[in-house]
């Protein structure tokens, strides 16, 4: 009959063993009653968090993982800089926050903070060194910015030389415009280092934010009406780009701690051949081909090339072409005495000899009274050689007049000197 009992009713167990478990835990809630309320808090959040694993989260998923954008290139509106300047000021700043950058930690050795030193003064050099002090290290923060954003090299160099070598692309433009073959000086360059050094040893400066682009309020870069306009600091613009990319959770990329060589890729960037593009055609490409070192390219019509023209500069071939060694122009076309004399240095010796003859004493009636008489007998040619006697001689005379009358009037001066000083 037990038996039967069992079979009919298998539940019944199971009800017991559940209710000497509560009466148990029952228990241990009088006997231990914070333990029990902390395990129950413990149990809810685990059972929240395994929850949570089912749900898709959009930072983890594949989107999320999708490649940084490029760059854009650096080309320009062609409008004046007066209209540049309103086009500027009409694109309004971004909305919502803009938080500061983190600091910069640098990690590396003494040598690559030296490179890295090196090239971060360049571009503050180069890009604001006739700005003030803020201007500067606004510059200084947008490259350390780039360094830890994932679209953009890792490190301090490779961020300011970027696309330094190609006909196109640089990011920062003193690294393809010829501005490297201008010497700093002494002064700008101590300030730009002293900026260069505290950014890199974790100076912030929070006005820009995590602005990763800039450009002068002079010119309309294509990119610019694109991207989130974050502050204006002296004459720059600064950006960063719209949407999640710009967000300060992107710049997670590590700093590599090591730095390519900076004399190197200032090498580099100013051998390697750049394009310029100017807003002139016809006349103005023809004239190019007498430039040393510049060559007219042809554009597509997708960067206008029907009413622009470019020009590849090669700074190797221009350098050659000062270099070359001219003929002495005097030698090349067998000059005379004369012209020979007067492109050169030379002066006239204080014993200089007249050209002719010496004069005669026979002449000296026409002498005034006081001066040495003038060889006005002397032959012409003598004076002129190659003429003829009537022109040579016409021109001779007008001259003897013409020292004649300077001659008196000098004796007279002296002579009225004298009465005066008698007197």
């Amino acid at each position: 009959m037990n038996q039967a009992l069992t079979i009919s009713n298998p539940f019944d167990g199971l009800r017991k063993s559940a209710l000497r478990c509560r009466e148990r835990a029952r228990s241990l809630v009088r006997a231990y009653p914070r333990e029990a309320i902390g395990a129950g808090v413990l149990g809810f959040v685990a059972a929240v968090a395994l929850g949570s694993m089912a749900v898709p989260n959009p930072a983890t998923s594949p989107a999320a993982h999708a490649a940084p954008p490029a760059p854009p290139p650096m080309t320009y509106q062609q409008v004046a800089p007066q209209q540049a300047l309103k086009i500027n000021a009409d694109i309004p700043l971004a909305g919502g926050p803009n938080p500061a950058a983190a600091p910069f930690l640098f990690k590396g050795s003494n040598s690559a903070r030296a490179q890295a030193l090196d090239c971060l003064a360049s571009a503050v050099y180069y890009e604001a060194g006739n700005q003030d002090a803020d201007g500067e290290r606004a510059v200084a923060q947008v490259v350390l910015n780039r360094v830890r954003h994932p679209a953009f090299p890792n490190s301090v160099c490779g961020v300011v030389y970027q696309g330094s070598t190609r006909a196109t692309g640089c990011q920062f433009t003193f690294t393809c415009d010829g501005s490297l073959g201008r010497a700093p000086d002494a002064d700008g360059w101590r300030r730009a280092t002293a900026v260069a050094e505290e950014a890199l040893s974790g100076s912030v400066y929070a006005p820009v934010g995590w602005a990763t682009h800039y450009h002068a309020d002079y010119v309309v870069p294509t990119w610019a009406s694109s991207m989130a306009k974050d502050a204006v600091v002296g004459a720059h613009i600064f950006y960063r780009w719209p949407g999640n990319w710009g967000r300060p959770a992107v710049f997670t990329e590590a700093y590599a701690g090591r730095e390519p060589n900076a004399a190197a890729l200032r090498m580099a960037a100013l051998a390697a051949p750049h394009v310029t593009p100017v807003t002139a055609q016809g006349e103005v490409a023809e004239a190019v081909k007498d430039i040393p070192g510049a060559e007219a390219l042809k554009l597509a019509p997708s960067m206008r090339g029907d009413k622009r023209v470019a020009i590849r500069f090669n700074l190797v071939a221009r350098k050659a072409s000062d270099e070359v060694t001219t003929e002495d122009y005097t030698k090349k076309f067998g000059a005379s005495d004369n012209l020979k004399y007067a492109l050169s240095s030379q002066t006239v010796a204080t014993d200089e000899q007249p050209l002719g003859k010496a004069a005669t004493p026979a002449t000296a009636s026409a002498a005034p009274s006081g001066g040495p008489a003038l060889a006005s007998a002397q032959p012409y040619s003598a004076f002129c050689p190659g003429t003829t006697g009537a022109i040579c001689g016409a021109s001779f005379n007008s001259t003897l007049t013409l020292i004649s009358s300077r001659r008196a009037s000098i004796a007279r001066s002296s002579s009225d000197s004298e009465e005066a000083a008698l007197h």
